[in-house]
């Protein structure tokens, strides 16, 4: 069989992997200034402009967002799987450290109030997004340190209880009205204290690597496993249906939470909340959108809970789920990676999502079902092959494995949904074929806003930043035009699970006659082809919701409709 492989590795991005884990081999401190020549040669398609004078505002607001707010104080970022791992190197009690969080990663990341900010990994996956932000954050800070010195007694004489006027902003940065105003959007009331940090010194970050043997990945993955199995010891003597996603919708799809506090939803939105979502709910109303009612409902319960007013509805919706049969598990002394247990017999059918049934059905067939949904908030990369190596390790009945999360398309829009049968992975250089028990026809039906492209072909890459303008202009030519980080790892993990040896490396992987479902859904955050077009530049805000629910409920119509199958049969 003639096999045609991105040649993604190419000798800019091979060579900034190969320095990064060159540099933290070291016992001590590294500085990411080492990085900056050879990240700025790569020429990401996430950093363009990382050799101009002038800032790139894209790749500025794209690093910002995966850093904590502490960040313009830290000097030093430490590395390491689980508290453990810190406290033999001399980090003691890291977690009794300020916690602190980012708007667009999970990772659990403490802050010592001195300069050292210490970030637990669940796989090398992590070393290559966090170095490659830290660098690209470092560039443009500097970039911005020059800029600003120029201009310091301006700078130091501004007002911090007033924000600039927007076009004198735009200005003293050197950059456009749009690239200002969307700097101020992240930096937020803190702009003017930002800029004077800028202005008086440079960014020097110094990174550590406590570890970076693979047995230190597995106790994470075991210390994270152990606290899931002590919350639910049942869950090993139970079929179990794994779905990878988010913590969101598919409880909302099932707890019904949302929809039967509509009125209080209602509520805030025509007195509190903003002119967007206003004019989305008057256009709902008049029937002028495609807009689902229930998925409206399910982003304005977000809003909501951000709110003052609706944090204290964030207990109330997990009890209820509780008492439906939905238990959250909270990652404890290691990577950040949410569980939630759904026990299909407990589960109300009298509030689940109406979309759920076809033809009139209640699922009350549910009642007989001894089945678990086991739902994860997807990992990164490879942290993916470790999660699911460790589920199979533990369950013996593996009814199914449904992967969704955020790609980047060559050949789509933002709001769209891939399905690839295809997918190549670069972190076992294996070529994977299997049979995806998605098509379009399964998620089109829910999508109101994009198109569902099925028989795609994706590739796994390394890192977000790992990519350039050459490598996708390769893989678009080749036929891969869906862009991910976890399809690949889980697929490798599939294979351990129905072969009796370890995954091979740079074949082609025919997955054909697995015993349980495989299932890959990604629906698409960034346009890498569009300039500017990337999670820097924006988010995805209610075209995110739409295709999120969409697959949200391909995916569990397809579990109730394989254990109706199940059940009749037993």
């Amino acid at each position: 069989m003639e096999r045609t492989v991105p040649k993604s590795a190419s000798d800019e991005i091979d060579l900034y992997i190969r320095t990064i884990y060159f540099l933290l081999r070291s016992t001590t401190e590294v500085q990411i200034r080492s990085l900056e020549e050879i990240h700025a040669g790569m020429n990401s398609s996430l950093h363009v402009d990382a050799r101009k004078e002038e800032p790139d505002t894209s790749a500025l607001i794209y690093a910002t967002l995966r850093l904590p707010s502490c960040i313009s104080e830290v000097n030093t970022i430490v590395l390491g799987q689980s508290s453990l791992v810190f406290a033999r190197h001399g980090y003691q009690d890291v977690e009794s450290w300020k916690q602190v969080y980012t708007k667009a990663r999970r990772r659990p990341t403490y802050y010592d109030h001195e300069g050292v900010l210490a970030v637990f990994i669940a796989s090398q996956s992590d070393i290559e997004d966090v170095v490659p932000i830290l660098t690209a954050y470092e560039i443009e800070w500097n970039k911005i340190h020059a800029i600003l010195q120029k201009n310091m007694d301006k700078v130091l004489d501004l007002p911090e209880t007033k924000l600039m006027d927007l076009t004198d902003l735009a200005n003293l940065l050197n950059v456009n009205e749009d690239d200002a105003a969307r700097l101020r959007t992240i930096w937020g009331a803190d702009e003017v204290n930002l800029l004077k940090k800028i202005a008086k010194r440079r960014c020097n970050f110094r990174v550590r690597l406590l570890s970076g043997s693979l047995s230190e990945y597995w106790r994470a993955t075991r210390i994270w496993w152990d606290n899931i199995e002590e919350a639910q010891p049942s869950l090993l003597e139970r079929p179990v249906y794994f779905i990878s996603s988010n913590p969101h919708s598919i409880p909302n799809l099932l707890s019904g939470y949302a929809l039967k506090n509509r009125d209080l939803l209602v509520d805030f939105i025509e007195k509190k909340s903003d002119r967007n979502l206003k004019e989305e709910w008057k256009c709902l109303q008049q029937s002028d959108c495609a807009t689902s009612m229930e998925n409206f409902l399910y982003y304005t319960l977000k809003k909501y809970q951000q709110s003052t007013e609706g944090k204290e509805s964030i207990q109330k919706q997990i009890d209820e789920e509780e008492a439906n049969g939905i238990r959250r598990i909270p990652s404890q002394h290691s990577f950040d990676v949410e569980t939630q247990l759904i026990e299909l017999n407990k589960l109300d059918f009298n509030t689940l999502d109406p979309r759920l049934f076809a033809n009139g059905e209640k699922g009350d067939y549910l009642k007989d079902s001894d089945a678990l949904i086991m739902n994860i908030d997807y990992p990164l990369g490879l942290g993916a092959y470790h999660i699911l190596i460790k589920i199979a390790e533990h369950i013996s009945d593996i009814l199914g494995v449904y992967i969704m999360g955020k790609s980047a398309t060559l050949n789509g829009v933002r709001g769209d949904v891939m399905i690839p049968n295809v997918v190549q992975d670069e972190h076992s250089k294996n070529t994977y074929i299997f049979q995806n028990v998605f098509s379009a026809a399964n998620v089109m039906p829910f999508l109101n806003y994009g198109t569902v492209l099925d028989n795609q072909k994706a590739l796994t890459v390394l890192g977000t930043f790992l990519q350039n303008s050459h490598l996708m202009d390769v893989m678009y030519r080749e036929g891969y035009t869906d862009i991910e980080m976890e399809a690949g790892p889980y697929l490798s993990a599939i294979y351990e699970m129905s072969r009796p040896k370890r995954h091979p490396v740079n074949e082609i992987v025919n997955l054909q006659g697995v015993e349980f479902d495989i299932g890959i859904l990604h629906y698409v955050s960034d346009t890498p082809m569009s300039k500017g077009k990337n999670l820097g530049a924006g988010t995805m805000s209610y075209e995110g919701v739409d295709s999120t629910y969409a697959s949200s409920l391909a995916i569990l119509r397809r579990i109730f409709e394989q254990e109706r199958n199940r059940i009749r049969n037993k």
